[in-house]
């Protein structure tokens, strides 16, 4: 006679996992004081995250839930996931690795499974071939709820990296305005951002060449070069830097973006703790507007004093430049032109004609022709200091100010 093998029915199944289940429930607090050593064991710094009686009423819920649910896994309905999920997200909460939650849950399984092991073979060892069906199950239900956990895990962790960031953000903008002198929120943004609240700092605006369509090709947005550690934050057309300087100066700054940014940018003096990064921010704004349009230059505020009064009054600026330049208004746009390039070419050769000359690539006597024509037409001596200073400042109110007293070079606007 040929032996056959009967196959276990669904139901045979469910009645081995029914009586194994109120068996293992009989067992909960014991098996869940076993599940946690395990965990503790194989991962010492989980209770650093969780604390000890948190950990012990999750692992008894999900564990309990899992073992009473044995019966019906084995008629084909899915496992629960619900305290899986709300597990994930506390976790995540918490700052616990995902490794360490998902490893937990590995724990579980095998140790469920070990336990069903255990009381089959105590009450009924018959029925321990038909129980290998079940390995199945429990793994199945193990997996179930280990995307579940990890599912939710990464979504709170997405939802917290955004909250976090949107608050960084919020906190940095508030700085950035002037609000650092409240010591409440110079504080909160100092732990957020990590940055020390007594710190030498210097702002940084840059307005890239390629806007709207994006920061221009290769711009990258640095967060450490050398000694410098940058804080970026995004304006409707300028790029905004904070820059935590330390011992290092703002030509450093301007060192570290030369190589990295094609477009304009304004640096601000080394400003002392986060309260005075608004006025840094004013400054930095100062510096970009002296930047004429489509100039790649990166204008550093004590370099560009003269040029930073004339945009930081306007109107006055361009009165000034309408003033001393206004009557060369009546000249031919090309001969004109000629009077302010050469103008502008001995102020830059510090008053020298044969520079002037070379820079121009015209004779030393053509360039004192032009100057004398000039001194002519202003009623400017450039002999006497004062006129130089005030043809110097009018030359920079007509590039930078338009007419009507507006930055040639656009208000920055956060």
């Amino acid at each position: 006679m040929t032996a056959t093998t009967t196959v276990p029915s669904d139901a045979d199944l469910a009645e081995i996992a029914r009586i194994a289940s109120r068996r293992l429930l009989e067992r909960l607090p014991e098996l869940t004081d076993r599940l946690i050593t395990e965990i503790v064991d194989e991962d010492p710094g989980y209770l650093d995250l969780v604390p000890r009686d948190e950990l012990w009423q999750t692992v008894h819920d999900i564990l309990g839930e899992s073992i009473d649910h044995m019966a019906r896994h084995a008629l084909g309905e899915e496992p629960p996931v619900d305290k899986a999920v709300a597990i994930g997200r506390r976790r995540a909460e918490q700052g616990l690795p995902l490794e360490s939650l998902l490893r937990s849950f590995r724990i579980g399984g095998r140790l469920c499974w070990e336990a069903m092991i255990e009381v089959v073979s105590a009450d009924n060892p018959q029925a321990l071939p038909k129980l290998l069906r079940f390995a199945g199950i429990v793994w199945h239900t193990n997996e179930v709820q280990s995307n579940a956990v990890a599912a939710a895990y990464r979504q709170t962790e997405s939802e917290l990296l955004r909250r976090n960031g949107e608050r960084m953000a919020a906190l940095l903008d508030a700085l950035l305005e002037g609000r650092g002198a409240d010591g409440g929120l110079a504080k909160a943004a100092s732990a957020a951002l990590d940055l020390p609240m007594n710190g030498r700092y210097a702002v940084a605006v840059l307005r890239p060449l390629h806007r709207p369509t994006g920061c221009g090709p290769g711009f990258e947005r640095p967060e450490r070069v050398g000694g410098l550690r940058f804080v970026w934050r995004m304006r409707t057309d300028v790029e905004v830097a904070v820059v935590d300087l330390g011992d290092r100066r703002p030509a450093d700054v301007a060192a570290a973006l030369e190589q990295r940014f094609a477009g304009e940018a304004g640096i601000s003096p080394a400003v002392d703790g986060l309260a005075a990064l608004g006025r840094a921010r004013w400054l930095a704004e100062i510096a970009l507007q002296t930047c004429r349009p489509g100039e790649r230059r990166l204008a550093q505020l004590d370099d560009r004093l003269p040029a930073a009064l004339v945009v930081s009054q306007p109107e006055l600026s361009g009165y000034l430049g309408d003033t001393v330049l206004g009557p060369l208004s009546a000249l031919d746009p090309a001969d004109r032109q000629v009077l302010l390039e050469t103008l502008a070419a001995w102020l830059d050769c510090e008053g020298s004609a044969a520079r002037t000359a070379a820079r121009l690539y015209c004779h030393r006597n053509t360039v004192f022709n032009r100057l004398r024509r000039l001194e002519q037409l202003t009623s400017r001596s450039l002999h006497r200091p004062r006129d130089v200073v005030e043809l110097a400042l009018a030359l920079d109110a007509l590039n930078l100010v338009g007419r009507d007293g507006a930055a040639a070079s656009g208000r920055c606007r956060g």
